[in-house]
């Protein structure tokens, strides 16, 4: 008799299966959209150019750094909950919410607006992520989400910085 992969990776837990189902969504949600915006911010990190290039070049690889890191992070408390998480760049495409960004050349200062909005995206994902663990009594995952939480309003915060200056055409 085989053994279901979901079995196998049922680590015990004394969360009901109706908590761990609603936490590992969501987080497999928030995995899906980091990784999204980790691609995005790596996309504009390669295709800058202009005055601001060294400035904006070192920030967009400093926060894509940041974002990769998350993603083992989160994965493993999806895990450590008995549930499996992202297995496939189809399944990320299926739950990211931050939408790609496929054109060619975009300016600047719109590299960073669009950054911009997609964190502050992230930062609402994450306050209702943290939301659902603490109503399911999951402190550990919260914990690790107001971390990343503070991390992201970090970003948001100088990326709307830039946002206020004429520097950055």
């Amino acid at each position: 008799m085989t053994i279901p992969a979901t079995k196998m990776l049922a680590t015990p837990t004394d969360l009901s299966p109706d908590q761990v189902t609603a936490i590992s969504q969501t987080i497999n949600i928030l995995i899906a959209d980091t990784l999204a915006l980790y691609i995005k911010t790596k996309n504009f990190h390669w295709h800058l150019y202009g005055a601001d290039f060294k400035e904006l070049h070192e920030l967009f690889d400093s926060h894509a750094d940041q974002l990769l890191a998350y993603v083992d992070v989160l994965a493993e408390r999806v895990r450590k909950l008995g549930e499996p998480t992202l297995h496939s760049i189809s399944q990320i495409a299926k739950l990211q919410q931050i939408k790609d960004d496929n054109e060619p050349s975009v300016k600047p200062l719109e590299m960073v607006k669009r950054l911009l909005s997609d964190n502050q995206q992230m930062v609402r994902q994450q306050r209702t992520a943290i939301a659902l663990c603490e109503a399911n009594h999951d402190s550990p995952t919260s914990n690790v989400l107001q971390t990343f939480l503070d991390e992201t309003e970090r970003r948001v915060w100088f990326l709307f910085e830039i946002t206020q200056g004429e520097k950055s055409k």
